[in-house]
């Protein structure tokens, strides 16, 4: 865009130079003309040099957003800044594994359960096994633990599947205790920043025995960054921890899903069987 302003200046400079196309010129003219000529190329380079120094001074003003962020983190107080890099560092590393854990147990449970209701309609109890053994996640692992129990009532099968389904839920919840707790750790950890950076500004200000506003307002600057950060760290770890909610509880909801469909298909394989008996 400067760049675009500067041609802009030189093209309106020489059109300020009335030339005429004519076959033959006097001298003078074309000295004119040349004169004219080279002054626009003079204004052309300054104002490429303004611009340019611009651009220098505005770069080492700025300095990118990761110098600002680490320019902020030392005018914080090296100390409290760390220990809320620490939690947001540790944070992460439990969201980033319970995403992953949780992204992995998702499976197509409509065609698994169809699966398992094509193995228990031709009485293969043991394909239907090794299909669940075979299958990752929480809805293949109830399957499994209900068709072990398979001979027993279906009161017993129903009941085996809650408790195992309860299992898989604390197992899906693992480590989402140290979320909630980096989640509250670090505003607190700002907060605390917050304290310090005040009892520092009012030992200064005890110090000079005079208010002055640059002994307070390093104090308060120490006191602000440090919330800051520590509230910034809280948001972003709520977000992965409110996606990792939802990740549970739509597993959680195909489980639940999935145990009625399953025990219709244990249904139907244990009347079947019971007609093959009979007869």
């Amino acid at each position: 865009m400067k760049r675009l302003i500067a041609l802009f200046a030189m093209w309106g400079l020489l059109m300020s130079v009335p030339i005429e196309a004519q076959n033959e010129q006097a001298p003078d003219t074309i000295e004119t003309v040349k004169n004219d000529t080279l002054t626009a190329d003079s204004a052309m380079a300054m104002v490429t040099a303004d611009l340019e120094g611009m651009d220098d001074e505005a770069t080492d003003e700025g300095g990118g957003l990761h110098k600002q962020l680490k320019r902020k983190f030392v005018e914080g107080s090296a100390g409290f800044m760390s220990l809320v890099a620490l939690a947001l560092v540790l944070g992460l590393a439990f969201c980033i594994e319970r995403i992953i854990y949780l992204t992995l147990s998702e499976v197509n449970t409509k065609k698994l359960m169809k699966d398992i209701d094509d193995r228990l309609s031709k009485d293969d109890v043991e394909g239907a096994k090794e299909l669940c053994r075979n299958t990752r996640g929480p809805v293949a692992s109830i399957c499994f633990q209900g068709l072990l129990h398979i001979k027993e009532s279906s009161a017993s099968i129903d009941r085996q599947l809650t408790n195992y389904g309860g299992v898989q839920i604390s197992q899906m919840e693992k480590g989402c205790s140290w979320i909630r707790m980096f989640i509250a750790v670090a505003p607190s950890l700002g907060f605390l920043g917050t304290v310090i950076g005040m009892v520092m500004a009012f030992d200064q200000i005890q110090t000079a025995g005079d208010i002055s506003p640059t002994i307070v307002a390093k104090g308060m600057k120490v006191a602000l960054i440090t919330t800051i950060f520590g509230i910034i760290v809280a948001i972003i770890l709520q977000f992965f921890y409110n996606y990792i909610l939802s990740k549970i509880d739509r597993l959680t909801a195909q489980m639940e899903e999935s145990a009625i469909v399953f025990m219709d298909s244990i249904t139907e394989y244990k009347m079947r069987n019971e007609k093959g008996g009979h007869e």
